[in-house]
């Protein structure tokens, strides 16, 4: 264990902070002593036995007996109770709803995915199937509601994450304005975080994914809507008006003709997600004699005769790539990235990232190093339990009243 300083204060609050401070040190090490968590905390041994006695009124930690003796009295060994609640990460799509529960650790204890096909898409029946599923996941796991501490919910939409509000969602019925924090926090009962879904697939990547060591990056995703999610100085980047990586509403070349409003899909959303390829293989069909076997084909099809090399294929993609290598140019001048991730069912395609590559070639300021995020990672679902786990101690040892 690493020696990690901690701030001092006014009574209250050091007592407070020395708490925090210990509690993460057992969250991290697993198991440790007492001597242990004096050396890494830097703390008097008598203020750490009054720290670990409160944690243990509070069910936090638990002892585990004896551990190993180097020489002298075996320590009385202490471990994090990662079983004394719950975090749950919800990430809503336009298809599906899909659930994460993990542990106090951030182990995962279940998963599951809901589809919304046939079903009202209504704030109200949204936040309605959450609630449904919510307490079917506790019911399985045998947890009452109270041991749900922070429920994190990932939407395609403008987030205002300090009031918990959507401001819009286009592929949605009725959202909106939708304080939907305030919605769920009625039915949760738990601190309730709102993010966006792209920000939230940065947050996962950089807390288990390929930018884990990675302070500054920006994940692209391409799939059912396309957005940025901004990593700068280890954290996600907002913007004053919480647009910040609403990349569907750039204005490149060739492709921007009028102004929109939130409530449109951008520009690029209707060349780069799946209807626009569609669209582009079907007009390329019509005009050969391929028309009559264009019938169940799929955007991932395009993707995937491109890969074998369908010369038709190929026009589309490359030109879908030529679009995606100028966006990588210009964040990469505008913020000079470590990294760049493209993620999302379209995005992360071997052969939309090999073209993007190959575009990016002999560029003196483009990115060079770029990452896939397969879809099958769920890095949103991760960077909800991420977000859910930074806000867990000021949950389990709130801020003591002034």
């Amino acid at each position: 264990m690493k020696k990690k300083p901690i701030p001092i204060g006014r009574p209250s609050v050091l007592r407070h902070t020395n708490a925090h401070g210990i509690l993460k040190l057992l969250r991290e090490s697993g198991s440790c002593s007492r001597a242990d968590l004096v050396r890494a905390s830097g703390l008097s041994a008598p203020t750490v036995t009054n720290v670990v006695k409160d944690l243990l009124s509070a069910e936090l930690v638990e002892p585990l007996g004896e551990g190993p003796s180097s020489g002298g009295r075996p320590p009385d060994m202490l471990r994090f109770k990662a079983e004394r609640g719950c975090l749950l990460a919800v990430e809503i799509t336009a298809r599906n709803i899909s659930f994460l529960l993990a542990d106090l650790n951030g182990s995962e204890l279940d998963r599951m995915e809901v589809s919304l096909a046939k079903k009202k898409t209504t704030p109200e029946a949204i936040c309605s199937l959450i609630g449904e599923e919510l307490k079917g996941l506790l019911r399985k796991h045998k947890k009452s509601r109270d041991k749900l501490l922070v429920l994190v919910v990932g939407v395609p939409a403008i987030t205002n994450v300090e009031e918990g509000s959507v401001l819009s969602i286009s592929n949605l019925e009725g959202w909106r304005s939708v304080p939907l924090r305030a919605m769920l926090s009625k039915i949760a009962g738990c601190l309730v975080i709102v993010e966006n879904d792209t920000n939230l697939a940065a947050q996962g990547e950089h807390f288990r994914g390929a930018a884990q060591a990675v302070r500054d990056f920006v994940f692209i995703n391409i799939g059912t809507n396309v957005g940025a999610g901004i990593f700068l100085s280890g954290r996600i980047h907002h913007g004053a008006e919480w647009s910040a990586g609403e990349i569907a509403y750039l204005r490149l070349p060739s492709t921007s003709r009028r102004q929109l409003t939130i409530h449109e899909f951008g520009e690029l959303e209707t060349l780069l997600t799946s209807p626009g390829i569609l669209k582009s293989w079907r007009e390329a069909c019509s005009k050969s004699s391929r028309g009559a076997d264009q019938a169940g084909v799929g955007a991932l099809d395009v993707l995937n005769l491109a890969q074998e090399g369908d010369g038709c294929a190929v026009k589309i993609v490359r030109q879908r790539s030529e679009i995606i290598a100028d966006i990588i140019v210009n964040l990469s001048l505008i913020l000079n990235p470590g990294l760049i991730m493209l993620g999302g069912e379209i995005g992360s395609h071997p052969v939309l990232i090999d073209f993007v590559q190959k575009q990016l070639e002999g560029g003196e300021f483009a990115v060079t190093k770029i990452a896939s995020s397969p879809p099958g990672q769920r890095a949103g679902l991760w960077g909800c339990i991420s977000l859910a786990l930074e806000a867990l101690p000021s949950v389990l040892l709130p801020q003591p009243a002034r």
